[in-house]
Formats: C-alpha cells, structure tokens, sequence
C-alpha cells in the first residue's frame, strides 16, 4: 500500500513482480539453507530471517492476474515494459585488441611474414611442397576469418616468454596447427603426425549473427613465479582494465553439501570432520546410501535431523556455492573489459577477476587464453638449469634430449615412472607392461587411453589385445570398413581420439566441419548432457540418412557419450607424450638434476617428497641425498655432484623463507665458524633454532643433534636465567644423549617430511618375517597368498572402478599394490582411510608383469610388529 501511494503522489508507473528466489515451493527450504549459511546461524536460531512462506517462486500469468486483481494496470506494465527491451548479451561491444604491425603492414600479412620466415629458419633445406601448402591454406583461412591479430599476440608472448627464459608449450587442438607450430607455439609437427586441421579451425568459426567463435590456444608454463611473470606482462600490456583472469564457478559437490547442511541443521563439527575424512577424494555415496554413511561418521539414523539431510543433499547437489579463480584462463579487450564485464579483485595481489566463467565468455564471443602452470614443466626447465650450471654441453635446451631412447622406452614400459609426466599413476603404471609403448604415438595412445571416459567405453583391454594379436582388429562394421579404416588404423579399429570422432562423423553422417565442430563442442560441455544428446540425435539421423545400419549408428553413438569431457585431441596427447618421455630420458640419464628438480616444485603428481626420495635413492639409481645443513644448502636443494643432492632449507617446517634469505646473505659475505656465529649474525626465532637444531642442521658445529639444542638452548635462551648456572659447567659438553635412529628417523618424517636415511620399514624388516618385500613380488605367482606392508602413500576410489579401492604401500625396496573389493573397504573403512601405515593379506594376481594383491584381511601395522621405542615416531 505504501508503494502504490507513492507511485500515485509522484505519478509513476507500478510494476507487478513475484520478488522470485527460487522456481517452485519446495525449493523455498533451499533459501533458508543458504540465508543460514549467509548468517552463519541455524534453521533453529535463524527466526525471522528465513522466508515468512513459499510465494517467492515463479507463476503462471492467470496467477499473477489473480494475484493483483486489484492493481491489473501492474501487471500490463511489467508486460508493455518486457516487450520494450531490446538488450540482449549477441554484442556487448567487445573488441579482441589489434597487434602493432610495422607501418603500411596489415596484420595478415605480417603473420603470412613471419610465419614464412620461421618455417625456413626451422627447415633450412627448403619447405617441401604438403608444408608449404598447408601453410597457405591455413593462413587464407585465418585471414578470412579475421584471427590474424589473435595468432600474432599469442605467438609475441610467447617470444617474450622465451626471450625471458621461460619454458612454453601450447597444448590442446592448437597442435594441428602447420602454422602454430612453425611459429614455436607447439612443439606437435602436425604433418608429421597427421593431424587434422579441422579439429582447431574451421569455417564453422563464424555463427549465424557473424560473430566469430575464437580459436582455443592453450600455453602450458612453469608452475610458481615463471608463470606469474606471463601474466603480469599481459596485465603490463593491457592495463588492469583490459585483462582479467576468468572465474570459475565452483558446486556443491559431494562432502562439501553435507558440511554446509550438517551446519545449518546443527550437527556438531566433530561428526561433520568425520564425514569428510572418511569421504575423501571424490568417494561420496549415493543418497540412497547416505543414512548408512552418515551413521559411520557418528550421525545414527534415528537422529532427529537425519532425515532432514538426505531431504536437502539431492536439493543442493550442483548449486553455485561460490566464485572462484580459473587455474589460468585470461581475456583482454581492446578497451576497458569492465564496460563488457564485471571485474573485482582477486584474493591474490596484483590481479583481477571477471565474474563470468570461461563457457560464459566463450559463448559470448570474449576471446580467453589460457595461461596454465604445469609443475613438470618447471621441472624440466629447472633440471636443464641444472644441467648448465654444471657444465653439462650436451643438454641446453629439452631439444637436446635424443628422441626414441631404446633404454627409456624400456624403463617406461617396466613401468618405473615414479615422478614422471602423466604415466606415474597407479591406473598408469598396471597398463604400460601391457600396452607395451614403443614410440612417440604408442606413448600418446598410452596418455590418453588411461582416461575416465576410454576405460568406461570399455576401450582399454580390446586395444592392448589388437596390439598383442590377440583379438581382430574390428572397424565398427564391415559395411563401413573402407570408410573408417584410413581414420582408425593406427588405433586398431578403436576410437581414441576426438579427430577421429570429427572425421568419421563427416565421413558417415557427411557432416559438414560446422556441424562437426557443434559435435565436438557439445561432448566438452559437461555442464549440460542434453546439449550432447540432442547433437548425438542428429549425427544418427544423419547417419541413417547417408544409408548406414543401427550397428553403426549405435556403435559410434555410443562411442562419442562414452569419452565426451574426457577424450583427448591427439594433438594433445602427443604433446603429453612428449613431456612424458622427456621426463623419464631426464629421471635416467640426469640423476641428480631431475630429482633435485622434482624435490623443489612440490607438490605435484601423486608422490609425496619422502617416496619420490626413496625411489630416486633404491638400488640401480642410488642416488645420495644429503641432509639439511647451515653451512651448505640453499633454500632449494641443489646438485652436489652426477649421484648426490644437498636437501634444501625450504623443507624445514617452520622456517621462513625470509629468515632464510639473510641467512644465506650472511653466509656469503664469511662462512659461520660456530654456533655463537651462526645464532650471532642470523634472525631466527627460537621455533625455527630448535627445528634447525633438531633436523641436525647444525650437526657441522655439534657433536649431534641434542647437543645442537643443548648448545643453542645455553646460548641463547629465551629464559636465560633458566641456563645461567649451566652456562660455564656444560656450554660445550651436552648431558644429553644422542637421539636414536628411531627418534632421529621420527623427527625427520615430523619436521620435514622426509628423511634422508633408511626407510622406517628397513628397521622394521627383521620383526616382520612373514610379510613379502615390494621387490620381491615379482616372484609370486598367480593364486599365491601372501601379506605386504608398509605406509600408505595412495588410497584411490576412481568412479570407473565399480566401487574398488586400491591402495599402494611402499616399502623399502618400492612399492606394492592392493586392490580391495567394495564389501571389504565398507568392512574395514576406518582402517583403510586413517591409518598411516598397513598390512594386508591377500591373493596375489600377477598378470603380464602387473602385480596386485587381492586384499582379503586389513589390518594396521600394529605397535606390536615395531620396535619398542620406535611406534610412536613411526606412525
């Protein structure tokens, strides 16, 4: 009545609105859920807070009339008003920025130019006729579809990353490209692979309105500081307001709904904490099965909000929760880009973020880069750093590394890939002695088979088998054999790669490359499944039409669903392959440097530092890794010599890097010749003397480590009273006995997480009798019952595995794997998820060199199997 008054006395318009917040009535207790979580209070607590009843929904125009029968001139305003406005988000006005061209050059022809120029610098011999006309081809298309500017800028930042020392690789479909990879985006030769254009350009780039939809080139960089430094050049280059990283919508997904519920129905944090360390790494249940889960965690059926929980998790499952940063998605505009889009500031200093997601801004036509770190490619870089720092002239650059290494290949197909690029996972490791990679595109079929979506397509087992001459190779159907088998051979008849889909749907359903591109689009859009399935409609229908069967109409229908969002391009995977084996060439022939490397960019992969050590130190690498110490690390380790690493400071918990720094400044001007010295011209505090003193950093001035301690302790304690009769009688004899090689071996694993000593199950060994050492597997065999132990370094529950969790146990001679059923994992969860280190008895399966044991008993390493004084610091 207030607004209608109003309006009246100041002759303005009422407008008739649902003040909607949700779409139907039984979504208005997810409004209260969240004005809960905004409050940070309880349904109990919330009051007046929470919505007075349902109305906020949607409804129906006979409902709105009803509703303001009274006001009906409110409701023809908010139709006459809706029907007037003309705005749509088709043509924000965004502009892609131009690239500075010399003058008079267009900027066609200045990427026909320097295009030209480095394919004769990078094939001095002279280009042979395919590359040259694949190079005109391309560059005709790009012109015509005005994405000369947006080639040029993305090749000027990679000359500047390179000019800066900075490793780049362009990854993704941008590896098909002749003229990518002639301009040192790519590292992928697409002629020599193959490669189909097509999958990255086409003309189906222009959509109806004439917009164009922009090409994706994706730039792998060094995680850390090197690729912080690319893009503070783009922001350099565009202004503040000309870039901005894109955002990334993050869900309610899985332990975080019922966390967030469990709060707003007042369920206690120590339940909640219980829930989500025994649901980790993506194993959430099904509702059906929530009650169940919930009682484990110490919520019982019978609880009064129980019900109230598996009610609201289905409600809330895949709501926005919040926005957060994309991994390394940037857009600059040519203008200010916060007339396009809404820009805030990022948590992270010196960057900003749009409030769009990268589906947004490329539905939109906003053109996005993609700037993403990758830690092995900072671990390349720095192991050739090392490489030239010692004098290495054979390897300068990752160009050195000699191609087709017979000795790599084999070392990658026994599987010993700890550390390494893309084939160091458990799912990995149990394929390549089968796959059996021999070269570059085995390598890349290695990469991208091991995925969600070829394993679910049941992908796996016939490829290896065709591989082995095992099973005959079947090219869907021999009505379309002559068709698919130019597109398929090389993988056997099955269908690995997203080229190959694109290509057979233009082949069977002739396709034009427009509509292939929808098809390729939809499979990488997880956010919609109906999108995918209404474009896999039309590829059957456009198959019947062309006069195939339901065999293959079915076949590739199905072949598609079963890897969209999770196939690969092969261009990609080559380029994985790449860095896969470049890595491994490194972990065996660069020692030393790789691992030095590998220790100074975690975390990373699926290793912890103290396995990654343990592999790098067992027999037939040997590598001596040498503790921390005041007088010769660095914050990073460093290379000592070909066999021997120095463990850096950065691994001494509590230590900061900062205190470190002046350190290593005082170090430099005069080496420390005592511990007065060193505690005289450093600013540690006391926290980080003792932890120094403890990890037997100062072991150079001392006779050990609680000598250290008594010695910084007499010296400069906090309480200096406490010590001042001690001062005289003991300040160079400590009364104190030297730690044991078990305590030693505890406070290495608390302080710094690993230990450059034994591993604890080598002093363990002799109490444990029973149990078959990792190494010793391979002499099992199939049907043997046998036990394995050690820590647990991997707990994996895929989605792809029918409720199987595996589990890896390292030892001191490598590692042993388990596979243990579902019944047996919901037997004995709360072992399996909390306990450090295990047993497990079970049936052993040795198949082609793959080696699991068929977990029947779990139990804990018990305190009973250890030495006396060594449980508590083991475990």
């Amino acid at each position: 009545r207030f607004l209608v008054d109003l309006a009246a006395a100041q002759k303005l318009p009422l407008l008739a609105t649902g003040g909607v917040t949700y779409a139907c009535a039984a979504h208005r207790i997810v409004a209260d859920v969240f004005t809960c979580l905004r409050e940070h209070t309880t349904l109990d607590a919330a009051g007046r807070r929470l919505e007075l009843n349902a109305q906020r929904r949607l409804k129906s125009p006979r409902k709105m009339q009803a509703l303001f029968a009274d006001l009906p001139a409110a409701v023809e305003n908010s139709m006459r008003l809706e029907q007037r406005l003309e705005f749509t988000l088709q043509n924000l006005g965004y502009e892609f920025p131009t690239f500075p061209t010399p003058p008079g050059v267009t900027m066609d022809r200045h990427l026909r130019e320097i295009t030209f120029a480095a394919a004769r610098a990078k094939v001095p011999a002279g280009l042979p006729p395919p590359l040259e006309q694949q190079l005109h081809t391309e560059l005709e298309l790009i012109a015509r579809l005005k994405f000369s500017g947006y080639f040029l800028i993305v090749w000027d930042i990679c000359r500047w990353a390179r000019e800066n020392h900075i490793l780049v690789q362009g990854r993704g479909s941008a590896a098909n490209s002749a003229v990518c990879y002639m301009l040192g985006i790519t590292a992928v030769d697409p002629l020599k692979h193959r490669l189909l254009f097509d999958r990255f350009l086409n003309d189906s780039r222009v959509g109806a309105d004439g917009n164009p939809s922009w090409p994706d080139i994706d730039l792998d960089l060094p995680s850390g500081d090197r690729r912080e430094r690319v893009i503070q050049e783009v922001y350099r280059r565009y202004g503040r307001r000309g870039a901005a990283m894109t955002a990334n919508v993050i869900t309610y997904r899985g332990r975080s709904v019922v966390r967030e519920v469990g709060k707003v129905l007042g369920f206690g944090e120590d339940a909640l904490d219980r829930f989500s360390s025994l649901y980790a790494n993506g194993d959430f249940p099904e509702t059906l099965q929530l009650q169940q889960q919930l009682a484990m965690s110490g919520i019982a059926p019978e609880h009064p909000r129980a019900h109230a929980m598996t009610l609201l998790q289905p409600l809330l499952h895949g709501l926005p929760r919040h926005l957060g940063q994309h991994s390394g998605g940037m857009v600059i505009c040519q203008g200010q880009l916060d007339k396009i889009v809404p820009l805030e500031p990022a948590t992270m200093p010196g960057r900003s973020v749009c409030q769009w997601d990268k589906e947004d801004c490329e539905n939109l036509g906003i053109v996005k880069i993609d700037f993403l770190g990758l830690g092995m490619m900072a671990v390349l870089q720095e192991t050739v750093e090392f490489c030239v720092a010692r004098g290495d002239d054979r390897i300068r650059t990752l160009s050195d590394i000699p191609p087709d290494d017979p000795f790599t290949y084999e070392k990658i197909r026994a599987a010993d890939t700890v550390g390494v690029f893309q084939i160091e996972s458990r799912a990995q490791m149990a394929t390549l002695p089968r796959f059996k990679p021999r070269d570059l595109y085995d390598l890349a079929m290695q990469v991208a088979i091991v995925r969600p979506g070829p394993i679910t397509g049941r992908l796996v087992h016939p490829l290896i088998r065709r591989r082995d001459g095992l099973e005959q190779e079947d090219y869907i159907d021999d009505s379309v054999a002559e068709l698919v088998k130019p597109i398929l051979a090389r993988t056997k008849g099955v269908i690995l790669f997203q080229e190959q889909m694109l290509e057979l749907s233009m082949k069977l359903a002739h396709f034009t490359g427009a509509q292939a591109e929808q098809l390729r689009r939809a499979m990488g859009f997880t956010k919609n499944p109906k999108r995918l399935d209404a474009e896999l409609e039309k590829l059957a229908v456009a198959m019947r039409a062309a006069g195939r069967n339901e065999t293959v109409v079915r076949k590739v229908c199905e072949s598609a669903k079963s890897f969209a969002a999770y196939g690969f391009p092969e261009s990609h995977a080559i380029g994985f392959a790449m860095l896969a084996y470049a890595s491994t060439w490194l972990k065996l022939h660069r020692l030393a440097e790789f691992y030095a490397s590998l220790l100074n960019n975690q975390p990373m992969g699926f290793y912890s530092p103290a396995t990654l050590l343990q592999d790098a130190k067992r027999e037939g690498r040997d590598l001596k890794a040498l503790p921390v110490c005041v007088q010769h690390s660095e914050w990073s380790c460093t290379v000592v010599d070909a066999k021997t690493i120095r463990l850096g400071l950065r691994y001494v918990k509590g230590l900061h890097e900062k205190a470190v720094d002046a350190m290593l400044a005082a170090r430099r001007e005069k080496p420390f010749a005592s511990i007065d010295d060193f505690l005289r011209r450093t600013d540690f505090t006391a926290a980080e003397r003792r932890a120094l003193a403890a990890v037997g950093a100062l072991n150079i001035f001392s006779a050990h480590r609680r000598s250290a301690l008594w010695q910084i302790e007499t010296a400069w304690s906090d309480d200096e009273a406490l010590f001042k009769q001690f001062a005289t009688a003991y300040r160079d004899e400590s009364p104190l006995a030297p730690m044991t090689l078990i305590e030693r071996l505890g406070t290495d694993f608390r302080l710094t997480g690993l230990t450059t000593g034994r591993h604890p199950m080598a002093l363990l060994r002799a109490r444990l009798p029973d149990v078959c050492r990792a190494i010793d597997l391979k002499r099992t065999k199939t049907g043997e019952r046998i036990t394995i132990a050690g820590s647990v370094i991997c707990r994996q529950r895929p989605g792809t595995a029918s409720g199987i969790v595996f589990v890896s146990l390292e030892d001191e001679t490598g590692i042993a794997n388990a596979v243990v059923l579902p019944e047996i994992f919901e037997r004995d969860r709360l072992i399996i998820t909390q306990e450090p280190s295990l047993r497990i008895t079970g049936v052993v399966q040795n198949v082609s060199h793959v080696i699991h044991v068929k977990a029947e008993i779990v139990a804990p390493l018990r305190e009973a199997d250890l030495p006396a004084q060594a449980s508590h610091d083991f475990r």
